[in-house]
């Protein structure tokens, strides 16, 4: 019976991932680029043919969509150039099948080159083979390849967890969790914000959610909340010092 539940969850949350839900203004806030790269993004992505059927152009984005941004940021700050990014994408849709291979596979980056397992491109199950998804498949070896993308947990192969406020931060997004909302141990960050702007203290917030002051002061810093209002709120002078 439980391993039906299970089941049954598991299904329901990988259900959402498609669904559109993050404004492109927020997809922006939390990648950290202008908007105007998403939207470009997003509506380059939504003229090639697809994968999956019926995908049209909206002005929100799921779950998927917004992991691609995601990783779209980061290779950007890394200074592969969006040209290299396109190709590699292609090339990873078109030989794995994959609608969101960003969200579907794990990279890896060499240099300014995008890469994948050897193993997800052509079952190749030879240990340390790497394929240049950006060169159309060349090979390089995995020793010399860097992992950089330390913000997002997998689960079966999916980006399932990103750290969006970077790792050791409490600060979450989880399609599991909160409906895939910006959350603090389950509590959406935008609720943390809403009981700050009514008035109430982070010792109320505290009493009510159960959590630590600090990561409430995290989730309220994620919201855009200053520094000394947080620290003001919650009677502390340094932060870090609660």
């Amino acid at each position: 019976m439980s391993t039906t539940i299970a089941s049954q969850d598991t299904a329901r949350w990988r259900s959402r991932l498609a669904l559109p839900a993050y404004h492109f203004r927020d997809a922006a806030r939390y990648a950290g680029v202008p908007t105007r790269t998403v939207t470009s993004w997003h509506r380059a992505a939504a003229s090639r043919p697809a994968t999956l059927p019926n995908r049209e152009p909206r002005h929100s984005l799921s779950y998927y969509e917004l992991i691609e941004v995601a990783f779209v940021a980061t290779f950007r700050r890394l200074g592969i150039s969006l040209q290299k990014i396109r190709a590699a994408r292609d090339y990873a849709a078109q030989e794995l099948g994959s609608e969101f291979p960003f969200v579907q596979y794990a990279w890896k980056t060499e240099g300014s080159h995008l890469m994948l397992r050897m193993q997800d491109i052509t079952g190749d199950v030879e240990a340390g083979k790497m394929v240049a998804a950006d060169m159309r498949g060349q090979v390089a070896w995995e020793d010399v390849v860097a992992d950089r993308f330390t913000e997002f947990d997998y689960q079966d192969d999916i980006a399932v967890v990103w750290h969006v406020a970077r790792r050791g931060n409490p600060v979450l997004i989880d399609p599991r969790v909160a409906f895939g909302a910006p959350s603090v141990s389950g509590i959406p960050t935008w609720i943390l914000k809403g009981r700050w702007d009514a008035g109430e203290t982070i010792r109320h917030i505290q009493d009510d959610y159960g959590l630590p002051p600090q990561d409430i002061v995290h989730g309220l810093r994620f919201e855009g909340v200053s520094d000394d209002g947080v620290m003001n709120g919650i009677g502390c002078s340094v932060p870090g010092s609660c």
